[in-house]
């Protein structure tokens, strides 16, 4: 990668936080002399804290001499990586991994204990959104307020007035002060401004599951739309199946560091299957529904081969099983037996699997318990998270009791991204064409 290829430079990025501390700030001089000569003793504590907060080779170093600080956070511990242009960056990982922290870094919001971070180029950041909107202006006032915020020129956001109204859907209200909006509408508001940046590095922090399941398929698409146009971006999301439609490669963040960097789908495989129990479900944190004439006491997602799965390529079989225990004989069911498959960025169900369809266990069921396994094979539902729900006969429902992973596989000569904004589900098809001179 030649120097002038480079976009973002990360070198050795260290953040350190203090728990507990509470920054106090003083109007003047003269009330910060006053509050150090009224609580000497604890502004001395608060000097040696912050001397040893900065003493990094000591902290590095984990010794536990005299006045170590056992308080200390290291949000980010060594990070370093490069970014060439046009290229688009996923980053993934836990709850408090660091992820949002090395963004905040990089977009100047908050300074790093340690290291540097080299950005070449007009940065635009989607981390929080809404930031900069005021409740008693109107939606037409905060389209240029908020715009300004994120660093566009008032000619910019006039030349994309139109565009950011129409996206939004909230044109009736325009002249409505924000305060009067719901908070849906003032979220898909204050996305569609921050969608139409035209920044050369684009950095966006977990901003697409906003609004309904309509307006979630349009930010996908504006995201698709981002990073095809060339520009540099950096995505952080717990949505794996975003992270591999949009992104080139990705980083795996941990507990501060910087576990891997690979290309997305392996990447995003090895972080997912990291789990040694994957694809199978807590009964203790179901929601239940029925009669209670039956009780699932247990659900696992397998592979052809039986083994415990919450990752599948697309091509790959499904077998979701769950365990039931009936409480008294019946001579037929009143009602089916049901898989469902939600796709859960979009709210949306996408399979529907019923024991109808194949006349299973007509013949009633007897008191007792069962183990029953339902074959989806060759499931080739688009890249993206889905979640698995199960019905047996009005007894007993749980919603969303399983969750699993599709990856892009080898099912077809494509090779760019299956967009969810495209489709759902990949059906083989024959082509044939007759050429006419």
């Amino acid at each position: 990668m030649s120097e002038s290829d480079i976009a973002i430079r990360v070198e050795g990025l260290t953040k350190i936080y203090r728990l507990g501390m509470k920054q106090q700030t003083h109007d003047s001089l003269g009330s910060s002399l006053a509050d150090f000569i009224k609580s000497p003793l604890k502004n001395y504590r608060k000097y040696r804290s912050l001397y040893d907060f900065r003493d990094l080779a000591r902290l590095e170093a984990g010794e536990q001499g005299s006045g170590q600080p056992t308080d200390v956070l290291w949000a980010l511990r060594d990070v370093s990586f490069e970014l060439k242009r046009g290229e688009a960056l996923g980053i993934i990982g836990t709850n408090g991994a660091g992820k949002s922290t090395l963004l905040k870094v990089l977009s100047r919001i908050t300074a790093p204990t340690k290291g540097r971070a080299e950005i070449r180029g007009r940065v635009g950041s989607l981390l929080e959104v809404g930031t900069g909107f005021h409740p008693e202006l109107t939606g037409r006032e905060n389209i240029y307020l908020n715009g300004t915020v994120l660093g566009m020129t008032k000619r910019e956001v006039q030349r994309k007035f139109d565009e950011i109204v129409d996206f939004s859907g909230v044109e009736k209200f325009l002249d409505t002060p924000v305060k009067r909006y719901s908070s849906g509408m003032g979220v898909r508001l204050a996305f569609a401004v921050a969608a139409h940046l035209e920044p050369e590095i684009l950095i966006v922090d977990e901003v697409l599951a906003v609004g309904d399941a309509a307006f979630q398929r349009k930010c996908l698409g504006k995201m698709e739309e981002v990073t095809r146009s060339g520009r540099t971006v950096l995505f952080v999301s717990h949505n794996m199946g975003a992270i591999s439609n949009l992104c080139d490669t990705a980083i795996w963040l941990d507990d501060g560091r910087l576990v891997e960097r690979g290309e997305v789908e392996s990447l995003v495989a090895s972080y997912l299957n990291r789990s040694t129990n994957v694809g199978v479900s807590n009964p203790e944190a179901w929601k239940r529904e029925g009669t209670g004439e039956a009780r699932i006491t247990q659900m696992r997602l397998l592979d052809d081969d039986g083994n415990g799965r919450d990752t599948f390529n697309m091509g790959d079989s499904i077998v979701v099983e769950f365990d039931t225990e009936f409480f008294s004989d019946r001579a037929s069911l009143p009602d089916d037996l049901a898989v469902e498959v939600t796709r859960v960025d979009l709210g949306l169900p996408v399979l529907h699997l019923s024991s109808f369809d194949v006349g299973f266990l007509d013949e009633g069921v007897r008191k007792g318990r069962y183990r029953f396994r339902v074959t989806i094979p060759n499931c080739v539902l688009y890249p993206g998270t889905y979640n698995v729900s199960v019905w047996v006969a009005g007894f007993d429902y749980v919603k969303d009791a399983l969750s699993f992973h599709m990856l892009q596989s080898g099912v077809s000569k494509r090779t760019c991204p299956f967009y969810p904004s495209k489709g759902i589900y990949h059906s083989p098809s024959s082509w044939s064409a007759e050429y006419e001179a």
